[in-house]
């Protein structure tokens, strides 16, 4: 398999060769940076953890050289963090038992730049190959514009394969904003209760982004416990870790959708029922 660029890497943890492990994964996580996958794609890591039928394949598509640096990392060049985060992320790949990690190592405004087809050619390349049926990536309502950079280029990729060639289903994931506030029955809810052990093992691996002063490993433990309680007012609890996702896959059965208007329509929503909820207590007519 050829990428864009050269230093690009891709790791097999049992040692499968390349079209096997390839042609094995039905989970695919797509994100950004070193660690996205295990925040935001951990349904897919922990259905297929145990499974002898389900495979988790990870692409991480930036080179993490914009990495922030504190503590043991103060003196580090772009260059050590780049291998510094390497590692880290083939060590979660190990740690998940992944069938399949590839690092396409672009730099950011490669990934940002809407004129630059580099990553979205990658894409399309593993995507011909890997025929996964579910794709976790970010989601477009995301605030981090890189995290945008990877949603666009990933729908224009399976956009531009024969329709029998693409994912049965894509999930655009919480990141950098969360998705509490789509409609309940909008949310794809992702209940990950009963993997604390593993998504802990998971998120503590990426320790330069930690003592970097960034506490991603309790912040995402958080958001999904939070998630659980404040999902349903009435009733208790019968989970305690839930993800949110926006499905995505509409925009990949029908390439006349326009990814914003999609995005907005769940925005416009998100108004509305403010609207009439609050307007109705207001004793305004709506």
């Amino acid at each position: 398999m050829q990428f864009s660029q050269p230093s690009a890497t891709v790791l097999i943890p049992d040692g499968a060769s390349m079209p096997h492990a390839l042609s094995r994964v039905t989970h695919l996580g797509i994100g950004a940076h070193q660690d996205d996958l295990e925040f935001m794609a951990f349904h897919g890591i922990a259905a297929c953890f145990h499974s002898r039928e389900d495979w988790f394949g990870g692409v991480t598509c930036t080179n993490g050289a914009g990495s922030s640096r504190i503590g043991p990392y103060a003196g580090h060049t772009d260059a050590d963090m780049m291998a510094v985060r390497r590692t880290e992320q083939e060590l979660a790949a190990r740690v998940g038992r992944y069938g399949w990690m590839a690092q396409l190592d672009h730099p950011s405004s490669v990934v940002k730049s809407p004129d630059n087809s580099r990553l979205r050619d990658d894409l399309r390349g593993i995507l011909s190959l890997c025929r996964p049926r579910l794709v976790y990536t970010h989601n477009p309502a995301d605030k981090h514009d890189t995290h945008l950079g990877v949603t666009v280029a990933l729908l224009e990729a399976i956009r531009s394969l024969p329709p029998d060639q693409r994912p049965q289903t894509v999930h655009g994931c919480e990141v950098w904003r969360n998705l509490d506030w789509m409609e309940d029955a909008d949310k794809v809810v992702h209940n990950v209760s009963g993997h604390d052990c593993l998504a802990a093992a998971l998120n503590g691996l990426f320790d330069s982004q930690i003592a970097g002063g960034k506490r991603y490993d309790l912040a995402v433990m958080g958001r999904r416990r939070a998630n659980a309680t404040f999902f349903d007012s009435h009733s208790t609890d019968d989970s305690d870790s839930l993800a949110f996702a926006m499905d995505l896959t509409p925009l990949i059965q029908d390439d006349s959708l326009d990814i914003l208007d999609f995005t907005l329509t769940h925005v416009e929503k998100f108004a509305a029922s403010i609207r009439e909820k609050l307007g109705r207590r207001l004793g305004r007519g709506v």
